[in-house]
């Protein structure tokens, strides 16, 4: 039966709000699929400070997934101050004449470090607890995160259970019909060799014997189907397992994806194929489930 799991989705969405000494600020954090944690951050002006801090207490909260955080600042009746670091501006505009090319203003200003907006009557006291204040938000909004990426996690998993279940369900009516290939090759060859030496004496029976059993090791699927079931049961181990786990279920995918396709190619009876292919379809449904998983 299908049940909730400890597993993770890469999707997800969080807010936080705060305020300190007249200054309120908003955090965002959007989460979604991505091959390894990739963590994008916009920060109000002024604050890229907090930048290192930001992608370390995303790293320590998630394990894998594509994360853009932004920062909203309103601080209403405070002058800040806005100045230009005119020794840096001197040193562009002359590589940009050394190499002959013009620079624009634009260009210029887009270069971090050449503007700086502060609030110039924040001391460093000040600053450390806004920081702080700024950051303890985060850090909210982050623990909300993982809880929305746990419970879309459990609809997954709860989905791939299930699929598991279905693809067992599938195996053992393939180990059903694979029991039946030895007499159906058996059959096969016998007539296909009386059709063509009709006008021959038959083949003696220890021959036709041993030709048949030559078939039949070809055709074995026994050992696709114990790897299936194995393979099933290290899926279902690794659901209960919970936490980052979307890699190992991605390799295992791959796996139960090339047993699949094995027995479809050692198949000799139709409902033995049949059940091949509901298997691969059954798989890659899998498959597109645990792409979501972190």
């Amino acid at each position: 039966m299908a049940k909730s799991t400890a597993v993770a989705s890469m999707t997800g969405f969080a807010r936080a709000e705060g305020g300190h000494g007249g200054a309120t600020w908003q955090w965002e954090v959007r989460s979604v699929n991505g091959r390894g944690l990739e963590v994008r951050a916009k920060l109000a002006t002024g604050l890229d400070r907090l930048e290192p801090q930001v992608r370390e207490r995303t790293a320590a909260a998630v394990a894998r997934g594509s994360v853009s955080i932004s920062l909203r600042v309103t601080r209403p009746g405070e002058a800040r101050a806005v100045s230009v670091n005119r020794e840096l501006v001197r040193a562009l505009r002359s590589v940009a004449a050394e190499l002959g090319e013009t620079v624009s203003l634009d260009a210029v200003f887009a270069v971090p470090g050449v503007v700086e907006v502060s609030d110039p009557t924040e001391d460093e006291a000040e600053r450390e607890r806004l920081d702080a204040a700024m950051l303890a938000d985060l850090d909210r909004a982050l623990a909300d995160l993982k809880i929305a990426r746990r419970a879309e996690g459990g609809r997954i998993g709860a989905i791939l259970s299930g699929l598991l279940d279905e693809i067992a369900a599938i195996t053992k009516a393939a180990a059903g019909n694979a029991s039946a290939q030895p007499d159906l090759l058996r059959a096969k060859f016998t007539q296909r060799v009386a059709e063509m030496l009709a006008d021959t004496p038959p083949l003696a029976p220890d021959r036709l014997a041993q030709e048949v059993a030559l078939l039949a090791l070809k055709a074995d699927v026994r050992e696709e189907i114990d790897r299936l079931g194995a393979h099933i049961a290290a899926g279902r181990d690794l659901l209960a397992e919970g936490g980052p786990v979307g890699r190992k279920l991605d390799f295992l995918t791959q796996e139960l994806g090339r047993e699949a396709n094995t027995l479809c190619s050692k198949s000799a009876d139709a409902d033995l194929t049949r059940a091949g292919l509901a298997l691969k379809v059954a798989i890659e449904r899998f498959r597109e489930q645990v792409q979501n998983l972190e």
